[in-house]
């Protein structure tokens, strides 16, 4: 027998979406990414590969020599992304992934200024010409075993750092993914695809505004891809990524 699906009390949806932006950006309890120059992780800080320009002016992915203006990397060139520009601070690799992953999966926030100083400088031209920051969401399911979006800390303190608006109310994640590790560029995605949405209450404010997407690391730019894509059918004009970190490897051209 299959039983009729019972209402959902709207006071209690309510309360769970206040408690999910309640989450969305406390800080975690932990705080241990020392600076001390005698503290174990500074050997990493000093190993970090920091990165800026020249760079491919979509993507940013970093280029060896000075390149023209507007040049573009091989993939962006045969596949322009959605996104406008992306800009990362620092490369993905073994010297920075301890930093990263300790402030991300361990909640571990002392190297938080840091983290935005080198976004701020990272994602500069992209930041001076931005209306809104808009971090990359969480679904409820793992925003709540998790207490905190990454995303969401990082783009209130760039926010705060630079005196932007900080908004984490207009883009929205309605699907709960897998992890997007260890899958290739085409699973990538395909899992995030349709995972994003703008609330019908928001898309007049984010109507014609230049926003900054907030993520973590980006590996081949699915993510930014698909809430790029979200943001500018619900009529955002201009929808840039900053990133913490990326994955810096030559990737072959998708099929």
């Amino acid at each position: 027998m299959v039983f009729p699906r019972a209402k959902e009390n709207p006071l209690i949806k309510a309360a769970s979406r206040g408690l999910s932006r309640a989450l969305d950006t406390v800080l975690p309890a932990q705080t241990l990414l020392s600076l001390d120059p005698e503290d174990e992780t500074a050997p990493l800080w000093q190993a970090v590969k920091f990165l800026d320009e020249p760079c491919c002016d979509a993507c940013g992915f970093p280029f060896d020599y000075a390149a023209q203006a507007m040049s573009l990397c091989l993939r962006c060139a045969a596949y322009p992304p959605t996104y406008d520009r992306a800009r990362s601070a620092m490369a993905y690799d073994d010297a920075s992934r301890q930093l990263i992953l300790s402030f991300k999966h361990g909640g571990r926030t002392n190297g938080l200024g840091l983290f935005t100083t080198q976004m701020s400088r990272a994602g500069r031209t992209l930041l001076a010409e931005a209306d809104i920051i808009v971090p990359v969401p969480l679904h409820t399911t793992r925003l709540r075993r998790r207490r905190y979006n990454q995303s969401a800390i990082l783009g209130r303190s760039l926010a705060q750092m630079r005196g932007l608006t900080f908004d984490p109310d207009s883009l929205l994640r309605k699907r709960a993914t897998d992890t997007q590790g260890g899958k290739s560029a085409m699973g990538r995605r395909r899992n995030v695809k349709g995972a994003f949405h703008v609330p019908d209450a928001r898309r007049n404010y984010i109507a014609s505004k230049r926003i900054v997407l907030i993520d973590d690391v980006m590996t081949t730019g699915a993510t930014l891809e698909a809430c790029a894509k979200t943001l500018k059918r619900a009529g955002a004009a201009h929808v840039d990524g900053l990133c913490l970190a990326r994955v810096v490897r030559a990737a072959n051209l998708p099929t």
